[in-house]
């Protein structure tokens, strides 16, 4: 997942600490010192919980006297003296609220989630006293208004009309009434998002299901042995511990025979947030919807949805709809017959009248037929996949496409399970400090993402600041005897993310405010990378048996190559309809009290036809995405994105050589290095020389129908070859 989506909007929840008591805002604060650690990487070893309310107080103060002493200039108003100094306000708020958005995400404790739930509104406050500063408006509209008359540069036109919508968003053309209600409006969605990022962690946390001997006796080893660990940690010495983190959930759903055992794990996966308890959340999902509906209408939009898709390559969710309904129905008669093959195993197994194929079902039975059909056994892949493997793999693509070398680095570390390297260029020059973060912890979210602790930036003078990046994954622990050893779906996910790392450390822009992308183009340079997980030649480079040392055999290759398209029904059916039920209930265009779950069940299963069989990837309950991180309205960036990735690789593809230095470098030019210097469309067409076309990504995904004689148009394209252009309706 994009984490600085995310690390945006948590930044948003820290801004404005209380001050600490006297007696520890006197000890001496990190944050009030220049960093000699190396490479400037933040002293963790340093830093307390404590630290964080004086050192946000203080970077607050410093930030609105540099925003006071640009508005209240009385000069005329330049990109200089406005634009160009808001840009560069604000650099230690932005130091502190980095890290502790990070730390937030990774290693948070009861006193962190306190204090996020409980200064949020006047973080917001501080925001709004910003962007609602009319005397500051006027001056950022004067340049904008001016801009093009004026001598300005590329790049500096860019910024000064992304400062400038960035305030009519926020509500600088509203009346004063107007800016009041949207400045609780925004107090009280900020709240909301950590509550319910807060119980989406405690459900995760609470539930523990511990299994005897027997009862896991259908249980690889390896997965046996983690959670007997576990279990151990937990005090409880001969029994088995299995949680709703996915490293432990996912292997149990797949290969345990006890179906009423899979059934219990998965439906306190699903009910997450929905069990009428102290962490339920479905009154803070109406609260949210209220209050981003009667946003959107004070703003001037019909609905939230149209709000967010509006700054987005999309434009509207009509372009959005289009795109995931020309992929749903396909879709789903795919994963309608896979439920066939699926069925025919489970009529043997329970023939009797009264049993029925369910969700809790879909994993244990997708295993079956894939060592059925393909003979590929999912614990035999996994022994060639162990993390420290996967991890030179991905060091050896980036070396080969961009010629990058990454050096182990001994730094201050926030946890001690945490590495780090510095990555050195093509030329040997410093890039910027990666730090790995790879296994599950209470104080630790659901999934995998890739922030920053520091952005790249320039200061006057043109020097740079390398960026400090970090992967944060939840992979399954190394147990006594066997590490950390990844499926086929967790060795993408770590491609996934080192492809957001390399966008952090290829962002070479000289303005702050353009470091950023649209939503929907922040999974190009990530999904990207997946495609050349399993490529032979480099498969043949780090996939090596934790045992053996065999390096993978050309079988076993064909083998994954030939499954890649196993069980995409399914995958692609509960992806979409994620993506469909965010836009849905983004879309409501009048506030009533939502049912949660008969609204989903309603647009999903009733409207759209879903199988009862498969739940979509995120029930609302537990949608931290769309209600606690940066993807409300956007799920679906992950689908659009996948369009332009495909397409992109597909320009390796056509080169004759996957790993072509010149085609990745011009990516590199293009696209990695350039943030948000031009709109994405602008920035995918300036690589690959036309609009991303859809064939490559609906073939990824077995959705592509073969053109049968006369179905060509008359300019001789044919019903799948559509282009997807950031103005389609």
């Amino acid at each position: 997942m994009k984490r600085y989506l995310i690390v945006l909007s948590v930044l948003l929840t820290a801004l404005t600490m209380t001050a600490c008591t006297k007696e520890k805002e006197n000890l001496p604060n990190p944050f009030f010192e220049e960093w000699t650690t190396p490479y400037g990487v933040p002293p963790f070893e340093r830093i307390q919980t404590y630290h964080y309310a004086p050192a946000f107080e203080r970077a607050m103060s410093l930030h609105l006297e540099e925003i006071d002493a640009i508005a209240s200039n009385s000069e005329e108003p330049t990109f200089e003296n406005t634009v160009a100094a808001m840009d560069r306000a604000g650099e230690m708020l932005s130091t502190v609220a980095n890290v502790f958005s990070m730390i937030c995400a990774a290693e948070t404790n009861d006193e962190l989630m306190a204090l996020e739930s409980e200064f949020m509104p006047q973080l917001t406050a501080h925001n709004d006293a910003i962007l609602m500063n009319e005397r500051l408006f006027e001056r950022v509209k004067a340049v904008y208004e001016s801009r093009l008359s004026k001598d300005l540069e590329a790049d500096q036109i860019r910024l000064t009309e992304k400062i400038y919508d960035r305030f009519v968003r926020s509500g600088a053309l509203l009346d004063a009434e107007q800016k009041a209600r949207l400045a609780q409006i925004n107090e009280e969605m900020a709240a909301a998002s950590v509550r319910f990022g807060n119980n989406v962690l405690a459900e995760n946390n609470k539930f523990v299901m511990f299994l005897t001997a027997k009862e896991v006796e259908s249980l690889p080893n390896a997965v046996r042995e983690s959670a007997r660990e576990k279990a151990a940690s937990l005090g409880e010495e001969d029994k088995y511990a299995f949680t709703l983190h996915k490293p432990s959930m996912l292997p149990l759903l797949t290969a345990m025979n006890d179906r009423a055992i899979r059934e219990k794990i998965y439906r306190a996966y699903l009910n997450r947030g929905n069990n009428g308890d102290e962490y339920d959340n479905k009154q803070i999902i109406n609260d949210m919807i209220r209050l981003r509906t009667e946003k959107a209408k004070l703003l001037g939009y019909d609905s939230y949805a149209e709000y967010a898709i509006s700054k987005q390559m999309a434009k509207n969710p009509k372009a959005v709809y289009a795109l995931l309904d020309e992929i749903w129905t396909p879709a789903l008669e795919s994963a309608k017959a896979e439920l066939a093959d699926m069925q025919e195993l489970f009529e043997i197994d329970f023939s009797e009248d009264g049993y029925r194929f369910e969700s809790w079902d879909w994993w244990y039975y997708a295993d079956k037929v894939r060592r059925n059909k393909y003979q590929l056994n999912e614990d035999i892949v996994r022994s060639y996949f162990s993390l420290n493997n996967v991890r030179q793999g991905v060091f050896n693509l980036a070396n080969r496409l961009y010629g990058l070398t990454f050096r182990p680095v001994s730094v201050p570390l926030y946890h001690q399970e945490i590495s780090a390297y510095e990555v050195l260029d093509a030329d040997n020059s410093h890039l910027g400090i990666l730090y790995f973060d790879f296994y599950p912890r209470n104080g630790k979210g659901q999934g995998a993402w890739c922030g920053y602790f520091r952005e790249q930036r320039y200061d006057e003078q043109g020097v740079r600041t390398a960026p400090i990046v970090s992967i944060v994954c939840n992979f399954p622990r190394p147990s006594e005897s066997t590490p950390s050893l990844l499926s086929i779906d967790e060795t993408l996910t770590l491609f996934h993310e080192f492809g957001h790392a390399l966008h952090f450390l290829f962002t070479d822009v000289r303005y702050n405010g353009l470091i950023d992308v649209e939503g929907d183009f922040v999974e190009l340079p990530s999904q990207i990378m997946e495609n050349w997980a399993f490529e032979p030649e480099l498969l043949r480079g780090y996939a090596v048996h934790y045992r053996t040392k065999e390096v993978i055999r050309d079988v076993l290759i064909h083998r994954i190559h030939e499954a890649s398209l196993f069980n995409q029904g399914f995958a692609t059916t509960e992806l979409v309809g994620s993506a469909l039920s965010d836009l849905d209930i983004h879309s409501i265009s009048e506030y009533k009290p939502i049912d949660v779950d008969g609204f989903e069940y309603n647009a999903l299963y009733e409207r759209r036809g879903m199988i009862s069989q498969i739940e979509p990837r995120y029930h609302y309950t537990y949608f931290a995405h769309i209600f606690s991180g940066g993807y409300s309205s956007g799920y679906y960036f992950y689908v659009w994105a996948e369009v332009l990735d495909k397409d992109a690789f597909a320009a390796f593809r056509e080169s004759g050589d996957v790993f072509n230095r010149e085609i990745a470098a011009k990516f590199r030019k293009e696209i990695l290095s350039r943030g948000g210097e031009d709109e994405g469309m602008k920035l995918y067409t300036a690589f690959r020389g036309a609009e991303p076309d859809k064939t490559a990504m609906l073939k990824g995904r077995g959705l592509w129908k073969e053109p049968t004689e006369g179905e060509e148009g008359e300019d001789g394209s044919t019903e799948n070859e559509e282009r997807i252009s950031e103005n389609e309706e």
